[in-house]
């Protein structure tokens, strides 16, 4: 596992919105966590998924069936674009949960890595597998 330190977060900021007064981020000091073993910043109240966002992380994990990247889609926890392992546990919303001090954060459903997921070949014959494949092929005729 190689440890590489993200980008600051100076050069990040335009990925945030701006400070503003009563938000939870403190941006007075930062925190340190990794990510498929490359150490990124963020802030003490910052999400796993807002740091990784801010600092261009824009794939957090692969879908189980057919392993496509997975990004943030609600933001609210309501979804399961964003499960995350954090250390030994499995399926944490990246969303919803604080960064913490030397969190170790992995994305699911990937090997050997996320950006070159073996299974993720399958997305070149996607445009066969329609919405409701399993569902619809092999009913007729009934031999099947």
């Amino acid at each position: 596992m190689t440890t590489v330190l993200s980008p600051l977060l100076k050069d990040n900021e335009s990925n945030r919105l701006p400070s503003r007064d009563g938000q939870v981020i403190d941006r007075s000091r930062t925190i340190q966590f990794s990510f498929e073993g490359r150490a990124y910043a963020a802030y003490p109240g910052d999400t796993i998924a807002s740091a990784l966002t801010a600092a261009g992380v824009k794939v957090l994990s692969r879908s189980f069936k057919y392993h496509r990247p997975r990004g943030l889609l609600c933001c609210a926890g309501q979804c399961p674009k964003c499960m995350v392992r954090v250390g030994d546990e499995p399926n944490v919303r990246a969303c919803r949960t604080p960064v913490q001090e030397g969190m170790d954060v992995c994305p699911q459903n990937v090997w050997p890595s996320l950006e070159r997921a073996a299974m993720a070949l399958t997305q070149y014959g996607d445009r066969f597998l329609l919405p409701g494949f399993y569902y619809k092929t092999f009913i007729r005729p009934r031999a099947l």
